[in-house]
């Protein structure tokens, strides 16, 4: 089988290369060269162009920003190449309206579209641990399970064609209001001047506990480490999702507002490309506290 994949950033490289190292034939596309050659150099090909990336593939996964790029790269150089039977995959956190768009005009030209968004972590990615989140035809959805079992360890068929992108929002939404939320909650123990090993196990031994306490934080900012992951700039994108597609039906999330003007001020900071685990040093940098960190850290 042979694999189109247009996007290698901090996910999608990972991704690919699993495909790759697990016997299927990637062909890929990024606008860093270096992310090409690193899939090359495992023997994966690197191309030059979107197109290039999709043309005789079966299946062409796209990873992308936002909800122009995967519009502009599926119709202006995806489609136009595409092999008859093929089926896109988009695995971008975009509008769920924009996935609808896109998979019309992939049905208009006779190909198969799902949309599988990605759960977890970048870490995650680079073990082959991903979660997935499918909307898809029941046919498409068994023609991709086994390119998705190269790439995680969890896959949850939401429903028909845009279930998987809806989802993802609802996940996304949470995620990300959790983080600010623990950003606030530590700022105020360093503040308080409490053990962050002791606050930690008190949290997580009661209902106050989250993920992020868990696997996200200890690994990442608070082991001092605040390179993306998962940037800031991209939580706030997808909260700016969730937040529009919730107007659109009448569904106040007023909690999200909020959550999504603390991260404006973290960008306002310089923060926007860093971790969203990040989000505890900006605020400990507005409240004039040193960010805490684990021993040994």
């Amino acid at each position: 089988m042979k694999i189109g994949f247009v996007g290698l950033g901090r996910m999608g490289l990972p991704m690919a290369s699993n495909l790759q190292r697990k016997g299927f034939s990637v062909t890929g596309f990024d606008l860093k060269r270096e992310a090409r050659e690193a899939l090359a150099a495992i023997g994966g090909t690197g191309v030059a162009s979107a197109a290039d990336a999709a043309r005789d593939a079966d299946v062409v996964f796209t990873m992308l920003p936002n909800s122009n790029d995967v519009r502009t790269v599926v119709k202006g150089e995806i489609l136009p190449v595409a092999r008859p039977g093929a089926i896109i995959v988009d695995m971008s956190t975009i509008d769920p309206l924009v996935t609808d768009e896109i998979a019309a005009l992939v049905a208009a030209k006779g190909l198969r579209f799902a949309d599988s968004p990605v759960g977890r972590l970048a870490i995650h990615a680079d073990r082959g641990e991903c979660l997935f989140m499918v909307g898809a035809a029941e046919a498409d959805f068994a023609a991709i399970r086994p390119l998705l079992e190269a790439m995680g360890t969890t896959i949850h068929h939401c429903g028909p064609v845009g279930a998987g992108m809806r989802m993802k929002v609802v996940n996304n939404y949470l995620a990300i209001a959790a983080a600010q939320l623990n950003a606030e909650t530590l700022t105020l123990m360093a503040r308080f001047g409490l053990d962050l090993e002791k606050t930690i196990e008190v949290l997580n031994g009661t209902t106050a506990t989250n993920g992020h306490l868990k696997t996200n934080f200890p690994v990442k900012v608070l082991a001092g480490d605040i390179e993306p992951g998962f940037q800031i700039d991209l939580a706030h994108k997808d909260l700016g999702l969730a937040l529009t597609a919730a107007s659109a039906m009448k569904v106040p999330l007023s909690m999200g507002s909020a959550a999504r003007e603390c991260l404006q001020l973290a960008r306002a900071g310089g923060f926007g490309g860093k971790d969203f685990s990040g989000l505890l040093d900006a605020w400990c940098r507005l409240a004039g506290v040193e960010p805490p960190r684990l021993p040994g850290k």
